[in-house]
């Protein structure tokens, strides 16, 4: 049996540019950190003594006897991706909800390569847990998804990710002193919105025309550099929260689709209460909102949204990991055969009178 653990990420500037419509062209780059929330994939070979060859638990319960037959498009494809020809039983568990901004989908999808490699006694490199996960969803799936989810779900920490054109990713971890990193961590704030959405259909909205928006794209590929040097430079950190309001305003033009009328209240209540920026965490139209507020004004903040799920968290920088292995019983088909062979064969006394 085999147990990941692979955490959620909150993304700060830069996202709308991570979208290889955009980025193979003109560049791109994203800061965001991975959080103390997980994705729990658990995998183990099946024993043969079931009338079904897969069973697959998430929100709902799959008993399938061929791959063909799962209804999970991940779970089928990273298994065909895999080649796993044997039985297998999948089961995740999540600390958020799925279709919630948190980058979940890609969290499970790395998680899943992550536990079925190790099932099959593979090492993944953290590059290359990213680069099949981006490949399982925008080349089998097509789904219209970005390419930080990934590479944050995979590496884990707090990272400026660039997206070169042509293709290639950098990613390159924020160096702070932990005295920074502990404040900016205590300014933030996560909220649940109660609102789920499908990322790609409200990405769809505005991925279509990416050079239509070249210019509110361009704005929050520049916003990444300007959050890296508030961060290092060492000054008062509450321009960063200004940042994320004007980023916000940004991702807001992109498409009519990326915040609705209870969207606005929500962050308007939360700026009255003393919040200097924030945004919903990603792609819009719902989940959790990210808010920057100093913590004098925490309490305020906390009341106006009472009726909100604050979520508590800290930066994570684990990244993707197997958190249990036990090789367990070998329940291939050769296996099998190798133990019929090594049963010894019952011997009739009756045979020697």
């Amino acid at each position: 049996m085999i147990i990941s653990s692979t955490p959620f990420r909150i993304s700060f500037f830069g996202g709308g540019t991570d979208y290889p419509a955009w980025y193979r062209e003109h560049g791109g780059a994203v800061l965001g950190t991975t959080i103390n929330k997980h994705c729990y994939i658990t995998c183990r070979y099946l024993p043969p003594f079931f009338d079904h060859k897969y069973r697959v638990v998430y929100s709902k319960i799959e008993n399938c006897q061929s791959v063909d037959e799962i209804a999970h498009a991940a779970v089928r494809e990273i298994l065909r991706y895999l080649q796993v020809d044997q039985g297998v039983e999948i089961h995740h568990d999540g600390d958020l909800p799925a279709r919630s901004g948190v980058g979940s989908s890609s969290s499970f999808t790395v998680g899943l390569l992550h536990a079925v490699s190790a099932l099959k006694g593979k090492i993944c490199s953290k590059e290359d847990l990213a680069g099949q996960a981006i490949h399982i969803e925008q080349e089998v799936l097509h789904e219209t998804v970005g390419s930080q989810d990934q590479v944050l779900a995979a590496y884990g920490g707090l990272n400026h990710i660039e997206f070169l054109a042509g293709g290639g990713i950098q990613v390159k971890p924020l160096t702070l002193h932990p005295e920074r990193m502990a404040d900016l961590n205590a300014h933030l704030m996560l909220f649940f919105t109660g609102i789920n959405r499908t990322a790609s259909s409200i990405a769809r909205s505005y991925v279509e025309d990416m050079d239509g928006r070249e210019r509110q794209l361009r704005n929050m590929h520049d916003m990444v550099q300007q959050a890296i040097a508030i961060l290092s430079g060492g000054g008062e950190i509450a321009p960063f929260g200004r940042l994320l309001h004007e980023a916000w305003q940004a991702k807001r033009s992109l498409s009519d689709k990326v915040s609705n009328p209870v969207i606005e209240e929500i962050y308007e209540q939360a700026r009255a209460a003393g919040a200097l920026g924030g945004k919903l965490t990603g792609a819009g139209g719902g989940g959790f909102m990210l808010l920057f507020v100093p913590p004098a004004a925490q309490r305020r903040v906390r009341d106006r949204l009472r009726n909100l799920i604050h979520v508590p968290f800290r930066f994570d920088f684990s990244g993707s990991r197997i958190i249990f292995f036990d090789p367990g019983e070998d329940y291939s088909a050769q296996a099998r055969v190798r133990a019929a062979q090594s049963i010894p064969r019952f011997h009739d006394a009756t045979r020697d009178v």
